[in-house]
């Protein structure tokens, strides 16, 4: 297998990028690395000829890139995803250098595909983008001179990855020692919004905000990188509870 196609389950993903031109340096500097597999949320303007100019010879990757409407739809599909940041503080999920976050990535392409995120030039990731992650990237700069590109993020991250996964190949990948394949982010997602529907309706939350609750809630379960079979346990379990809540509803009225 040639390492473009052992690199094809990864995917960049550009949330809001502002300038066309951006969007063509990185299908660029993913070329380079042979990353493949583009994603844009929102885009200020695409296609645009200033995307193709900057893209230098990586117009299949433009050609190719999904349009989406949310990050969300972006990373469905994916069991694992990476949102790069350039906060230390604040962060609401676990924080990796490049280098382990590449390591990371590359031993979980063996069961499906995984995303690199990255956020609009001037903002970043949302904190609520980056809670759709499961660890943040920082890239290590000078401190009184810490801005990057957003293309030379892609390129910092995406020759991490193939670093990774040069030292990976010519050794078995990672087996797929599970039974059930690992949940991706889309049913991830849906059985988050199932716990907080749940628990509302069981009224766990006493009327007091829960945002902050469920983003708890949120990393602990990432962190336990669950799999289908598990997913649908747990979704039993808030359904069984919303019915009994409802049962007693049914008897206290």
């Amino acid at each position: 297998m040639s390492l473009r196609e052992f690199l094809r389950p990864v995917r960049i993903v550009l949330v809001e990028p502002s300038l066309p031109e951006n969007i063509g340096a990185s299908a660029r500097a993913m070329k380079t690395m042979g990353l493949t597999d583009l994603a844009l949320v929102r885009p200020k303007l695409f296609p645009d000829a200033r995307a193709s100019a900057l893209a230098a010879g990586a117009d299949d990757l433009l050609e190719g890139a999904r349009v989406c409407n949310s990050l969300a739809e972006a990373l469905e599909g994916c069991i694992h995803a990476a949102g790069c940041s350039a906060r230390l503080r604040d962060i609401a999920v676990p924080l990796q250098e490049p280098a382990l976050a590449a390591r990371n990535l590359v031993a979980r392409m063996a069961q499906g595909p995984v995303a690199l995120v990255f956020g609009a030039e001037r903002t970043g990731l949302s904190n609520e983008d980056l809670g759709r992650c499961h660890v943040a990237v920082h890239i290590p700069t000078e401190p009184d001179f810490s801005s990057l590109n957003l293309a030379q993020a892609v390129q910092v991250l995406a020759f991490s990855v193939r670093n990774a996964a040069l030292e990976q190949q010519g050794t078995e990948a990672l087996a797929n020692t599970r039974d059930d394949a690992p949940a991706d982010l889309g049913q991830l997602e849906r059985m988050f919004g199932h716990f907080e529907e749940a628990l509302s309706e069981i009224d766990f939350f006493k009327g007091r905000p829960h945002g902050q609750l469920m983003l708890r809630i949120r990393r602990m379960l990432l962190r336990a990188d669950l799999d289908t079979r598990e997913v649908m346990i747990l979704r039993g379990i808030l359904a069984e509870a919303q019915r009994m809540a409802r049962l007693a509803a049914r008897v206290n009225n």
